[in-house]
């Protein structure tokens, strides 16, 4: 990754140069300069979804949202390890971004209007375009999201994924059970101890908590895929020059994957 860490602390300092000469020092943002003083970057991930946020077995960080936040450290300190994670539920990330707690929420976060609109936030691109789907036992002999009227459904609550299967289920003239909890886990072991009859959310997330399940080969993932789901990090709105440094940090980790640096 060193490549990949020296074209992103080279993007960084020409936004800063750029920042200065249009708009003086004060233009320099406070999120920039309190996170210099504290020495690390604060980051909002999740509770632990395998390929985006999860800790390995040492204890450490490992995933894509992860890399976004170990990017923006090295274009600030020329450092990737110098950031502190903060694991968050789908129902709180929000509040907690906006109120300070963490400088940056990479958290397979869909981009929404409303989000982008109405709730303070400021979303920097895309680092994985998703869609929402349904996993079921294979004993439940279904095979299309299309046979589950009636069907009790697990899901997140205070997410997007809530809303599209209510939008789903709808549109289709189905009725479902909603089981609601607050936190990825609680919904796994609700589904994986029966006391639902699917687990929903996106397809990406279906695939890395089926292996959480005690017999991940005794379910399946349907084949409908019901929402568009483009997820990215997220920072405060309102703080111009550390929007770019993040939006930035991001471009530059496609660059390098798209010429192929990848150590």
């Amino acid at each position: 990754m060193e490549e990949i860490y020296m074209k992103i602390s080279y993007v960084f300092k020409i936004l800063i140069s750029a920042a200065i000469l249009s708009f003086g020092s004060s233009a320099i943002a406070d999120t920039l300069s309190d996170t210099k003083s504290r020495g690390i970057v604060r980051c909002g991930v999740s509770q632990g979804l395998p390929g985006f946020s999860n800790p390995d077995a040492n204890g450490n960080w490992e995933g894509i949202d992860v890399d976004v936040c170990r990017a923006v450290s090295a274009a600030i300190f020329g450092d990737a390890d110098k950031v502190e994670y903060f694991p968050v539920s789908a129902k709180e990330r929000f509040t907690k971004l906006t109120a300070g707690e963490y400088d940056i929420l990479s958290r397979n976060t869909t981009w929404t209007l409303s989000r982008d609109a109405k709730i303070g936030l400021t979303f920097n691109g895309v680092n994985f375009y998703d869609g929402q789907g349904f996993m079921v036992r294979k004993s439940l002999g279904v095979s299309s999201a299309l046979e589950l009227d009636g069907a009790s459904v697990c899901v997140n609550t205070g997410t997007t994924t809530e809303l599209n299967l209510a939008d789903y289920f709808r549109a289709n003239g189905m009725s479902y059970e909603p089981v609601v909890f607050e936190k990825a886990d609680e919904v796994v072991a609700a589904y994986d101890s029966g006391r639902c009859d699917v687990h929903t959310t996106d397809k990406s997330g279906l695939a890395a908590q089926r292996i959480k399940l005690s017999k991940p080969d005794d379910h399946v993932v349907l084949p409908e895929t019901i929402s568009k789901e483009p997820l990215g990090p997220v920072v405060s709105q309102g703080d111009s020059v550390w929007e770019d440094i993040v939006r930035w940090s991001l471009n530059v980790m496609i660059e390098a994957e798209e010429y192929g640096v990848n150590s």
